[in-house]
């Protein structure tokens, strides 16, 4: 247990109950909230309890996509392109829907934020001139 622990699950504790895990269901209000350091730290604690499993691609590559955000924000392009080629890379190992998530979309949200850093050659931070994403699980079936 790190020492984030305590505040993890007080800012999840909302969670419990709603049809999900409260880290992974955690993950996705806080990256739409643009909280993409917060997001990344909820997400890790459930990647931590399931590395080595057949999660752990999954897990690892949302918490790059968050960490590519981060690295948006303090300006540093490049780490940020690389978290996006590695989350995509991640996520392709999986079908398009899993874990109520259409991967086809997020992959296509990677590609679309790569895209906006070669337009520029990674000289111009395209979190100046185009809204946040936001990311949605899928209903239950």
């Amino acid at each position: 247990m790190s020492h984030k622990s305590g505040k993890i699950a007080e800012r999840i504790a909302h969670l419990n109950g709603e049809g999900g895990d409260p880290h992974y269901l955690g993950f996705f209000e806080c990256f739409n909230s643009g909280e993409y350091y917060e997001a990344h730290d909820v997400l890790e604690e459930l990647w931590l309890d399931c590395r080595n499993g057949p999660e752990d691609a999954f897990y690892k590559a949302l918490i790059q996509l968050a960490g590519a955000f981060v690295h948006l924000r303090k300006e540093r392009l490049k780490p940020a392109g690389k978290l996006f080629r590695l989350s995509r890379s991640y996520l392709s190992r999986y079908p398009r829907m899993h874990e109520r998530l259409d991967l086809a979309v997020i992959i296509d949200l990677i590609n679309c934020w790569l895209d906006r850093l070669d337009e520029t050659d990674y000289a111009g931070n395209p979190l100046h001139s185009h809204a946040a994403p936001q990311i949605f699980l899928q209903a239950d079936d």
